[in-house]
């Protein structure tokens, strides 16, 4: 039987993996900016930002949406994001000086250990992050403990596979090419807290009331299915490590059956894939 790996050994090799991808999005930075925009907005009224408060954004990859937080609470504010990898952060940071933004840092951190007191932040936000994480509940109380009382938080999970198909081609292209074992369902992944209910459900059991969860509809595009093909290989850190495990044939058989996959979605001479976004939020009692 092979050893399942620990907390401590799940989080450095994802470390690695998004060192290993901040290239390619920051390379991709504008096209994903753009389309979540409506995403960052969202999550920024739901912690019920304004200006002069102090927030902590977790999992900031390159940036957001504690740039936009930051452009919210304005000068007499500020916002603390914090991501595993340091590359990420690095494009986070250049974005940040473009911008102009002063009252914004970043730095590395574990989520599961907030290196912050009690009662620091008026608000958090969390983009992508959390389903990631070996550890959710102790997330969740790390965050209940570093929120003021009376302040909120506001995350974006990932909703169910079959209802963000851009997600799902490529693992299911590979699968045609090459026997995958079933995925682990609580195991960290980008479907983890799919389940309605489950996400508020943890920030209910770390003390935090008036929990929401709202499955958020939308879509997003790219300009041909070879983009769409060419950004998957280049984000993506899953899905990289399993083509790496790929003959050179079996790679070329699994490109093409994503791009006719893709394929599937044209509409008005573009990609344009559904997406189902949970978007989940909690307050701490006063």
């Amino acid at each position: 039987m092979t050893a399942q790996p620990t907390p401590q050994q799940i989080v450095e090799g994802q470390k690695q993996d998004w060192n290993r991808v901040a290239g390619g999005w920051e390379k991709w930075d504008r096209l994903f900016d753009e389309q979540m925009a409506f995403l960052n907005h969202r999550l920024v009224a739901d912690a019920r930002l304004h200006a002069g408060m102090n927030v902590l954004d977790l999992g900031s990859g390159t940036g957001y949406p504690a740039l936009l937080g930051a452009q919210t609470v304005g000068a007499t504010g500020s916002v603390v994001g914090m991501d595993l990898a340091e590359h990420m952060l690095a494009a986070a940071g250049r974005k940040a000086k473009r911008l102009g933004l002063t009252n914004v840092i970043f730095r590395t951190g574990d989520v599961t250990s907030l290196p912050f007191e009690p009662n620091s932040f008026d608000a958090v936000t969390s983009r992508f992050c959390l389903m990631f994480l070996p550890e959710i509940p102790k997330a969740a109380s790390e965050i209940a403990r570093v929120l003021k009382p009376g302040s909120w938080v506001a995350a974006a999970v990932w909703s169910a596979p079959e209802k963000n198909p851009s997600i799902g081609l490529s693992m299911a292209a590979i699968k045609q090419v090459i026997e995958l074992p079933p995925p682990n369902p609580t195991a960290p992944g980008i479907f983890r807290l799919a389940k309605p209910g489950e996400l508020a459900g943890l920030f209910q059991q770390a003390g935090l009331v008036d929990a929401t969860d709202q499955e958020f509809l939308a879509e997003w595009f790219y300009a041909s299915a070879d983009e769409y093909y060419t950004s998957l290989m280049e984000i993506a850190a899953p899905v990289q490590n399993l083509m790496a495990k790929l003959t050179e044939s079996q790679r070329q058989d699994v490109k093409q059956r994503i791009i006719q996959a893709a394929s599937d979605y044209t509409r008005a001479g573009r990609i344009i894939f559904p997406m189902a976004v949970r978007i989940v939020t909690a307050r701490k009692p006063v």
